[in-house]
């Protein structure tokens, strides 16, 4: 449980809510933090790797429920609609075959009204219960409803039909696709206000998050979940630590930034190589970047092995600093050229190289030809409705 003056800090005014809601929509306001929109075109803002969103796997899914359902999806939709109307108690898998036959906004509308009956029939049937919040998420991941999936999960109404990490992540995610960094916010203060527990991407969504809003209020909230982090154990995964870098940098908390970044294990990413050179900049170090950038450029480098690679705007800005020093601004002109050459500059931002979304290891969707499942053995569409 967080102390109060934590809490508190998790409970923004409207006019805190309204002035980091203003640094979102006008990116040039406070800082460097919503640059994305100049980010080259296909690097798309998302967070999360397939393997959480599932929604290739949902849509799978869908397809074989409807493949397998008796009748068609009218009559069995008009049956539900009846259901409401005569108070009849309504079955788990009625509801989740239900979720995975909708296709439009209609439909889902349809689906609200059955969640809060369902939730009040079963509210206290937790043990064991299947989680419907994932399912719901997807749902309107697929249909870009993400106004409704806010409203129900803050909707206290549902209280514990969204008790898993899973259903904010996703959630926060649809939100951050579609820049709307003031409303994931809003999910994430639910998630904490529900005692939720964060997962690892759970924290990578927080610190992204605060980062795009770049406020003083949102550095204070990634400062706050950080030393909460840290003080129950939690290991910050580096694409997280990242952010919370990254931030630091807009806010101009040099020192900040520099202390975050002494304690990520394997600095070695693109984005950390980045920041490490913006780090050093911002702080008038200005012979260990050039340093950096030498090393990287006339390195003994083997083949095999990956060579670092550099955001142009971050070289720029590397420019700028050492313009003024003729004899650093000659070697890095020297070192860029190399660097160019190399092919180790790139054109994206140093916002598209923290956003950008690491590749799964494997696939976790089957093709639709499939007939059986690997996991289970079955044919297909009984495995997917066991699942």
């Amino acid at each position: 449980t967080v102390p109060k003056s934590m809490a508190a800090s998790f409970r923004p005014s409207r006019q805190v809510l309204l002035r980091m809601l203003r640094f979102s929509l006008y990116p040039g306001v406070g800082g460097s933090g919503s640059s994305c929109c100049r980010c080259p075109v296909g690097a798309r803002r998302y967070l999360l790797t397939d393997n959480i969103i599932k929604l290739k796997e949902f849509q799978h899914k869908k397809v074989a429920i409807a493949n397998n359902l008796p009748g068609t999806k009218e009559t069995y939709f008009r049956n539900f609609k009846e259901k409401l109307t005569q108070n009849k108690l309504i079955l788990k898998e009625e509801l989740r075959t239900l979720l995975h036959l909708c296709e439009s906004r209609d439909d889902v509308e349809l689906v609200k009204s059955v969640i809060y009956r369902y939730h009040a029939e079963n509210r206290n049937v937790t043990l064991g219960e299947y989680k419907f919040g994932p399912l719901f998420m997807r749902l309107c991941y697929e249909l870009d409803l993400e106004e409704s999936a806010l409203a129900l999960i803050k909707d206290q109404h549902l209280r514990g039909f969204f008790p898993d990490s899973t259903s904010f992540n996703i959630l926060m995610d649809m939100l951050f696709i579609k820049g709307k960094y003031e409303s994931a916010l809003e999910v994430l203060i639910e998630m904490k206000n529900q005692d939720v527990k964060f997962s690892k991407d759970t924290y990578v969504l927080a610190f992204a998050i605060c980062y795009k809003l770049n406020s003083p209020e949102s550095f204070k909230i990634c400062n706050t979940l950080r030393d909460e982090a840290l003080i129950k154990g939690e290991v910050l995964s580096r694409r997280a630590s990242c952010f919370a870098v990254a931030l630091a940098l807009n806010q101009n908390q040099v020192a900040k930034a520099m202390s975050i970044f002494s304690q990520i294990m394997n600095p070695d990413s693109i984005a950390c190589i980045n920041l490490n050179i913006i780090i050093h900049i911002q702080s008038n170090m200005l012979e260990t970047p050039i340093h950096i950038l030498t090393n990287a450029a006339e390195g003994n480098v083997s083949r095999f092995v990956k060579r670092y690679v550099y955001s142009e705007e971050v070289l720029a800005k590397v420019r700028e600093k050492v313009k003024d020093v003729p004899a650093l601004l000659t070697k890095f002109d020297e070192i860029y050229g190399k660097l160019h050459i190399s092919g180790q500059v790139s054109t994206y931002t140093l916002d598209a190289l923290l956003c950008h979304i690491p590749k799964d290891k494997k696939s976790h969707m089957l093709p639709l030809n499939k007939t059986v499942s690997h996991r289970t053995l079955q044919p297909l569409s009984k495995s997917l409705l066991a699942e």
